[in-house]
């Protein structure tokens, strides 16, 4: 990706890590970051948007469910449509699946619990983005959410993994994918999916809360790295 790229973070309602994101992307990363409002109609000429955690609109109906409405959200589905890249961290993930632009849905953790502390993700496609240049091993990045269990029909899921669409499964430290590392009950683990075109990427766990050295965690941003 061309270093001249400009990188957009929209604010909803109840967003509570765009500050986190923008200053990963803009400090840690060294990117051109643009400030986004939910009810603009305008994506300032961005190259790729960011849908951040929180909690949209109160989390009311369902995550996401409101958000998926706000003004703005119609030029990141024409931007997807045009092959823009677009990516959802927690809430934005669900977000985006309320939406259609990824398959899928999040339910509630299994546990019915919300649930914030580090876990280990695996990454898997190999021809996404996000992933493809990733090391094959374990990446400690944190989670924190109520509504993080991933499912989709069953013919969804055989497409996601026919397609090379899983982007992470929930695994232990060895990167073990297992039962027990399993933190919200996620079918097959999946801890993000992405489109099939590729463009559009959404996770559960939170690369911008491991991207800074005084965290003592760089995974995070080994992962947004791999966005140019």
């Amino acid at each position: 990706m061309s270093d001249s790229m400009k990188f957009g973070v929209i604010t909803f309602p109840g967003s509570n890590c765009d500050q986190d994101l923008i200053y990963a992307l803009g400090h840690n990363l060294g990117k051109e970051v643009v400030k986004l409002w939910h009810k603009d109609h305008d994506l300032q000429g961005c190259d790729f948007i960011f849908l951040p955690g929180g909690f949209s609109y109160g989390d009311y109906l369902r995550s996401g469910a409101i958000a998926r409405f706000s003004p703005i959200m119609d030029e990141v589905a024409a931007h997807a449509k045009k092959g823009g890249y677009v990516m959802g961290i927690c809430n934005g993930f669900q977000m985006l699946t309320e939406a259609g632009l990824l398959p899928g849905a999040l339910l509630h953790n299994t546990s019915m619990n919300f649930i914030c502390k580090n876990v280990y993700l695996k990454p898997v496609s190999k021809s996404a983005l996000l992933t493809k240049d990733l090391e094959d091993r374990a990446y400690k990045v944190p989670i924190a959410h109520g509504e993080g269990n991933y499912y989709c029909l069953p013919d969804e899921l055989k497409a996601l993994e026919d397609n090379d669409q899983v982007l992470f499964h929930y695994c232990d430290e060895n990167g073990n994918v297992t039962e027990a590392a399993n933190p919200n009950g996620a079918m097959h683990n999946i801890a993000g999916v992405t489109n099939a075109t590729k463009n559009v990427f959404g996770m559960m766990p939170h690369p911008e809360r491991a991207a800074d050295a005084l965290l003592g965690n760089l995974d995070g941003k080994a992962i947004l790295e791999m966005i140019g």
